[in-house]
């Protein structure tokens, strides 16, 4: 059984759904070719992204829950290095042209259609939950139903890794910048942490990375790794 977080959250979730993910999903389902091409081999020259990566996979493994869901999956790239780093992990993504580069490319693994706004995925039941620059389309308004979502799929003392581009500074908790396939946003580190606490999630480590002179954009990129509280019998530790 499956549990909407409220009837307003339901609400904002469709309208989220039917006024930018539409969009969002059309804009990937075209550039999904190009896009599997470019970033095929990103992590290659990312050491600290693969560093975080393996972290993130050592403490969902610590919790006894191995499983993951890789939400914006897009052609399944990260997917399938989280999968050689031992966890139990499937991917979801909006666009289906995606899912279906990701199904041919990694057969071994599993990729679902479908939208952060309204997981089809059991209440706690996740170990961990990974959300590398997919939330970057989310309009501010809606982000918090999208962080309701994370939070209700993880099991408790379940992790979340988030990544996202920051903006010029505290004076700017959001901003709206450039992206060749839909409208997309920048938040303040602090701003989305305290977002994260108000949904449940609880930061407990943040890696900020200045941008490099071959980055194609010159934002400072983001990763915050957050917790659900553990269960009142099982303290846990990170």
């Amino acid at each position: 059984m499956r549990t909407r977080v409220s009837e307003a959250g339901t609400t904002v979730a469709r309208m989220a759904d039917h006024d930018t993910l539409a969009s969002t999903r059309e804009g990937y389902d075209s550039a999904a070719p190009t896009y599997a091409r470019l970033f095929r081999d990103e992590l290659r020259d990312r050491p600290l992204d693969r560093a975080l990566l393996s972290a993130f996979a050592e403490v969902v493994g610590a919790s006894g829950n191995s499983r993951v869901a890789d939400l914006g999956c897009g052609p399944g790239h990260i997917t399938s290095h989280l999968a050689g780093l031992g966890v139990a992990v499937f991917g979801v993504d909006a666009s289906p042209a995606m899912v279906e580069t990701a199904r041919r490319s990694f057969p071994g693994l599993r990729f679902e259609v479908g939208s952060m706004a309204a997981l089809d995925i059991a209440d706690g039941t996740l170990g961990g939950v990974l959300s590398r620059w997919s939330v970057i389309h989310t309009p501010p308004d809606h982000l918090p139903v999208i962080l309701a979502e994370f939070h209700r799929v993880l099991a408790p003392g379940g992790h979340l890794l988030i990544g996202f581009s920051a903006t010029d500074g505290p004076a700017n908790p959001t901003q709206v910048f450039d992206h060749a396939v839909a409208p997309a946003y920048r938040w303040w580190p602090d701003h989305l942490a305290a977002l994260l606490g108000e949904s449940g999630l609880a930061e407990v480590a943040r890696t900020v990375r200045e941008p490099q002179p071959t980055d194609r954009r010159q934002f400072q990129e983001v990763y915050l790794l957050a917790r659900k509280a553990p269960a009142p019998d099982r303290p846990g530790a990170v």
